[in-house]
C-alpha cells in the first residue's frame, strides 16, 4: 500500500448515496459511496463547525450539511460557487479494502 494511507474499511460496509464518519490521524473525515466511487472530505463544516457532513444528503454530486444546508461537492470538497469547502483526501480501493491519505496539516506560528 502507498505512504501514508490509511485502511478504514471495506467497501462493502459503505452504502450507496451514503456516508459514514471516520477520524484519521485525529481528522473528522466523511466517506461516501456514489456509483461505486468512493471520496473522502473533511467532515466538519465550516460554517458553524458541526462535524456533521456524514450525515448529509447526496444532491447532484453534492453532499447537504444537515445543519443549515451548506453544500460542498463530494469529489474536491469546494462549494458549488467553486468557492473555498472542506479538504478532499485522496482514496484507494484494493481488494475490496478502503484506503484514505490523510495528511495533518502542518501549524507555522
Amino acid at each position: 500500500m502507498r505512504d501514508g494511507f490509511k485502511k478504514i474499511c471495506k467497501l462493502s460496509e459503505l452504502l450507496e448515496n451514503q456516508g459514514k464518519r471516520f477520524i484519521i490521524n485525529d481528522i473528522d473525515v466523511a466517506v461516501f459511496k456514489i456509483n461505486g466511487e468512493v471520496f473522502a472530505i473533511n467532515n466538519v463544516c465550516p460554517h458553524q463547525h458541526t462535524a456533521l457532513l456524514y450525515d448529509g444528503f447526496i444532491e447532484n454530486s453534492c453532499v447537504v450539511c444537515p445543519a443549515h444546508g451548506w453544500m460542498f461537492d463530494i469529489r474536491t470538497g469546494k462549494q458549488p460557487s467553486g468557492s473555498s469547502g472542506v479538504d478532499s483526501y485522496p482514496v484507494i480501493v484494493e481488494n475490496d479494502e478502503v484506503y484514505v491519505l490523510v495528511k495533518t496539516k502542518e501549524l507555522k506560528w
